[in-house]
């Protein structure tokens, strides 16, 4: 029997971590709105938090191959508390230091139901402790369903914002500190965390090996144009909604409840369904792709919902699959730079969100026809990249275990 290496308090983590996080990600574009802000100047803003959280990533990630990848995880959600905690005392009236708070908060990405579970050090984590695909599918799966069901709580968050009693602004700021403490509890939970570093090789000078760095270009290659795509239509959703249907808060709260639901049941699913990992990693990229595509031409609100969470249901699935074709080809004492390249790149992608923001002035559903037509092309492109790999690999080990 394998070595828990107090997974379930990573498991506690990924949950405190998404009902913070969540609602500061659907919120803060709502946010920046209501304090007069252009979509424009929202998705510059964005583009921003996904810079800084992209260089972060990568620096994390060189250090998690030399002094442990809990050491990444626990900087990274001390600085996402800090973050947050800097956004409720910040002054409305200063744009650079709101600017500064949510750069600092770790927001950057999509507000689906992944986004509480990924930081820096996570997925160099499951590889080091647990070294079968399945098992890794298994973990990632069963975080992700945790992370995404979680995430409910943060949309549920932005569902009340109409029953507080500080007004628009001090409602926002009195959830805001609400969701800082979910953090701190984030933090603490990863103390309690194991890490294997008994059986780990740890890199002293060399960057990456030659094998693993072929192997992670090509993961950039193609999660870089998804990335873009995501980056233009993602981030600012819930002000999509708000803009395209004149949405309440919490009509887009129980639209973004609905899709974590769903996200969390595809996780699940995940961990239950052997399959061919590509193939399940690519088909769900292009179907997430398709998705956005379907909900910019929805004239309901109603409609384009219903894609949103049966786009959620797609992703929860997809995503364990995705994880572990990612780090196939790597080798172990390359995990958390390889990790951190494939973040950087995937980041720095999706700084397209300044894009997406000056489409939206231009026209309303051309970040998410655009974005949805790039995510489904990188699903076509990482089945083609990643065939022969995962093919040979996979008959090797099947050699080796018959050996």
């Amino acid at each position: 029997m394998s070595e828990d290496f107090g997974f379930k308090y990573l498991l506690i983590s990924r949950i405190f971590r998404s009902i913070g996080l969540i609602f500061v990600t659907i919120s803060s574009p709502l946010y920046l709105k209501a304090l007069g802000y252009s979509p424009l100047l929202i998705g510059l803003v964005f583009s921003a938090v996904v810079g800084f959280t992209a260089i972060l990533s990568l620096s994390l990630g060189f250090l998690g191959d030399r002094k442990g990848y809990k050491k990444s995880l626990m900087i990274a959600e001390g600085i996402s508390a800090l973050g947050v905690l800097l956004l409720v005392i910040t002054p409305t009236s200063s744009f650079a230091l709101l600017s500064t708070s949510l750069i600092l908060s770790g927001i950057t990405g999509s507000a689906t139901g992944m986004r509480g579970l990924f930081s820096p050090g996570l997925t160099a984590l499951i590889a080091t402790n647990w070294k079968e695909d399945f098992e890794r599918v298994k973990k990632i799966g069963l975080l992700s369903s945790v992370a995404s069901l979680s995430s409910i709580g943060g949309s549920l968050m932005l569902t009340f914002m109409d029953y507080l009693p500080f007004g628009k602004i001090g409602n926002y700021k009195f959830l805001f500190f609400i969701s800082s403490l979910f953090l701190i509890l984030s933090f603490t939970s990863l103390l309690f965390v194991k890490e294997n570093r008994e059986k780990r090789r740890i890199k002293k000078e060399k960057i990456m090996k030659k094998s693993s760095l072929k192997y992670v270009s090509k993961v950039i290659l193609s999660n870089s144009i998804g990335a873009v795509g995501i980056g233009m239509s993602i981030p600012l959703l819930s002000l999509w909604f708000s803009l395209f249907y004149h949405a309440t808060d919490s009509e887009i709260g129980e639209i973004f409840t609905l899709n974590y639901v769903f996200t969390s049941l595809g996780s699940f699913l995940a961990t239950r369904i052997k399959g061919n990992i590509l193939r399940l990693a690519s088909l769900t990229r292009i179907m997430n792709g398709v998705f956005l595509i379907a909900m910019a031409l929805s004239p309901y609100l109603f409609l384009a919902g219903l894609m949103y969470i049966l786009r959620g249901l797609n992703a929860g699935f997809g995503a364990p699959n995705r994880t572990a074709v990612n780090i196939k080809g790597i080798s172990p004492e390359d995990y958390g730079t390889a990790s951190s390249l494939q973040g950087l790149a995937t980041r720095f992608s999706q700084m397209s969100s300044s894009i997406g923001g000056y489409l939206m002035e231009i026209d309303l559903p051309l970040p998410l026809e655009i974005g949805g037509l790039l995510q489904a092309i990188s699903g076509i492109i990482y089945l083609k990249l990643f065939r022969k790999d995962v093919e040979e690999r996979s008959i090797n080990a099947e050699t080796k275990t018959v050996q």
